[in-house]
């Protein structure tokens, strides 16, 4: 069954929405490891990341599945300039059009259930990347106490099947979520669009 996410936007049931910018996201610009360009924000929800990173300098396009989302977003953006933002469903619209220098999502490639979903997200993004563009995801960890509620868990090896033929890893880190979901375990992986094609793992004869 698709989730309704416009549903859960539009009763106020936004556990992922922390009115602040992502730290990490905050980290690795503010660390120079990510510089002004294009940026494109996969799940922006109320824009709060989008708008942030526009203050920053960048150019940046934020795109959502849920319409509400979008509607907050452009509300919460006002006349901030070099922000805009566009409900699409990233796996499936060719809205979306690139190339960006870099691109984010906090909690969106971990909602895919399927591997297939999770590689053609990866596929998807670096078609979109420049060469040596930059993709950062936080994505829900298996690690951590049991729990019934909060984001999608999904390992290390989920997350190197999807990326690792579409992108270079350049890293995969443990971490936590913040906000409503503070203490809930993450990982945050950064991978950049590949210049040449990963090698089949060795085989000793």
């Amino acid at each position: 069954m698709e989730h309704d996410w416009n549903g859960q936007y539009l009763r106020g049931e936004l556990p992922w929405d922390t009115d602040e910018p992502d730290p990490h996201l905050t980290e690795l610009v503010r660390s120079g490891v990510v510089t002004p360009g294009r940026a494109l924000e996969i799940g922006c929800g109320t824009g709060t990341n989008a708008v942030w990173l526009a203050g920053q300098g960048f150019d940046v396009v934020g795109v959502d599945i849920a319409e509400r989302a979008i509607e907050m977003a452009r509300a919460k953006a006002g006349s901030v300039p070099r922000v805009s933002f566009r409900r699409a469903d990233f796996l499936v619209d060719d809205a979306v059009r690139g190339p960006f220098d870099f691109v984010f999502d906090r909690g969106v490639f971990h909602v895919f259930d399927e591997a297939a979903d999770r590689a053609r997200f990866a596929a998807r993004v670096a078609g979109l990347l420049r060469p040596d563009g930059l993709w950062l995801s936080v994505v829900g960890s298996t690690e951590g106490p049991p729990r019934d509620e909060g984001p999608p868990r999904r390992s290390a090896l989920d997350i190197v099947t999807a990326i690792e033929p579409a992108l270079e890893i350049v890293s995969l880190r443990t971490s936590e979520f913040h906000g409503d979901t503070a203490g809930l375990r993450a990982w945050v992986c950064l991978s950049r669009r590949r210049t040449m094609p990963a090698r089949p793992s060795t085989r000793r004869a």
